[in-house]
């Protein structure tokens, strides 16, 4: 049976300001009312507050600027570009994709997907786990987890690999629509089960990127571990100066 739990009062916090972005309460450019202002006008405690400001400026709604405060960006920009790890776990079709899916089960939440998802730390989520491989060698380990709510009446947790990417599959049936990406990009060492899915020796680290995926109004639907040997990779981005 599956348990909706309640965001935490930061994050809906964000979301609504997140609403006012949208709807043009909060136009680009201009401050935000100021930490006491949210505090009184939502009757929320002070850390609550700084909470929500911190995770919009994180996630690209809001600013900091010295000498002005904190500013509206607006809603954060899409990337459109097709190599994008974020895309690409969005939006692959496990059935074409050299490799396997190796776990569907529910399974207690990450920490880091937990803090995102706004769950506490002992629940469960739902986990679709897939291995790329590349001539028969394993070269990305896909982990994604999907919020309770939006499993039911969905393909996601057959132990079949999807014909649709999951987006499209989410989108089709809860008509939902995702809006924007962020991936967060770290080192770290990879546990046994992923070492071995993996194939790699001990003490080689793995690149992690870890795809958020939202609504328009912030509220992940998706959030993907996309594993990489650490030893394989190299980051390189191009890009205009304004």
């Amino acid at each position: 049976m599956a348990y909706e739990v309640e965001a935490p009062k930061y994050v809906r916090l964000a979301q609504t300001m997140q609403s006012r972005i949208e709807d043009g309460t909060y136009p680009p450019g201009t401050r935000v009312p100021s930490e006491n202002q949210l505090v009184q006008e939502f009757g929320m405690s002070r850390p609550t507050v700084v909470r929500a400001l911190e995770l919009l400026k994180r996630d690209g709604w809001l600013e900091s600027r010295q000498g002005y405060g904190t500013i509206v960006r607006g809603r954060p920009a899409v990337v459109e570009q097709k190599d994008r790890r974020g895309r690409q776990a969005l939006e692959r079709d496990e059935s074409r994709t050299p490799g396997r899916l190796v776990v569907v089960d529910q399974v207690p939440v990450p920490a880091r997907v937990a803090s995102v998802l706004g769950l506490p730390k002992r629940a469960e989520v739902l986990m679709r786990r897939f291995l790329i491989e590349e001539d028969g060698e394993a070269v990305e380990l896909v982990s994604s987890y999907f919020p309770a709510g939006l499993v039911d009446g969905t393909e996601l947790a057959s132990p079949k690999p999807l014909a649709v990417g999951a987006r499209e599959h989410l989108e089709g049936r809860k008509k939902v629509r995702f809006d924007h990406v962020t991936e967060r990009v770290s080192a770290r060492l990879p546990d046994a089960v992923e070492s071995e899915l993996l194939g790699l020796s001990d003490g080689v680290p793995v690149l992690s990127v870890l795809v958020i995926a939202r609504d328009a109004s912030g509220q992940a639907l998706q959030v993907s571990d996309v594993l990489l040997p650490a030893d394989g990779q190299e980051l390189e981005d191009t890009y205009r100066l304004n």
